[in-house]
């Protein structure tokens, strides 16, 4: 294991996460639930969100990184909010689960933009700014294409629950199963190269200089 590279990666999870979940119980709080900021949640402290999941954002991420000889990190974390309030305004829930993958986006587009601007790295200070660019870009990525899968307990799921109503019971009834978040995450874990790798590539492809090196 390259502990530069695990730090790296466990540093950049942990502020992606921070971020996505921060942007949940901010435009929630905007929409009239207080929940999550009662929580302490509206903040881009990650402590707060940490001690209310710290097995997603500190013992999964850690376990995942050991097991895979630093190559992999990967965790979760989870933002309250009042479910009277999100059946009473849907769209202002969907508004709020979309807020995470779209708060992951702007912090690759972010990434990219740095990675665009730096082009060829000729130094060392500009490679490593160009390492830490880089998974910034690709991990906010996944998060983002990863949250908006519309299956329950994803993001996805809840802003097409919040725009078409109808579906709410179907969602519900996938949640009443039996262990069904984590057939999900099994499931979805198999096939999310599959789904990702056209988006890698073809953000790869936009940018000046290819991070395939």
């Amino acid at each position: 294991m390259i502990w530069q590279d695990a730090v790296q990666l466990f540093v950049v999870l942990i502020i992606s996460l921070t971020v996505h979940e921060a942007s949940h119980a901010l435009v929630a709080m905007l929409g009239g639930d207080r929940t999550a900021y009662n929580g302490g949640q509206v903040t881009l402290n990650p402590l707060p969100h940490m001690q209310r999941e710290p097995f997603g954002m500190l013992v999964l991420p850690l376990l995942s990184l050991f097991a895979t000889n630093g190559q992999t990190c990967f965790g979760f974390a989870h933002a309250p909010y009042d479910p009277i309030w999100a059946f009473h305004h849907p769209r202002r829930a969907a508004l709020m689960a979309v807020a995470g993958p779209m708060a992951n986006l702007l912090l690759a587009a972010i990434a990219f933009a740095v990675l665009a601007g730096i082009g060829r790295p000729e130094g060392d200070t500009e490679r490593t700014v160009r390492e830490i660019a880089t998974t910034f870009l690709y991990l906010n990525l996944l998060l983002a294409v990863f949250n908006l899968v519309p299956l329950p307990p994803l993001d996805g799921a809840g802003v097409v629950g919040g725009l078409l109503p109808a579906t709410r019971r179907f969602f519900e009834m996938i949640q009443n199963i039996p262990y069904s978040t984590i057939v999900v995450f099994v499931v979805l874990s198999r096939f999310l190269g599959q789904l990702f790798r056209p988006v890698y590539l073809m953000v790869d492809g936009w940018l000046p200089y290819s991070t395939l090196f």
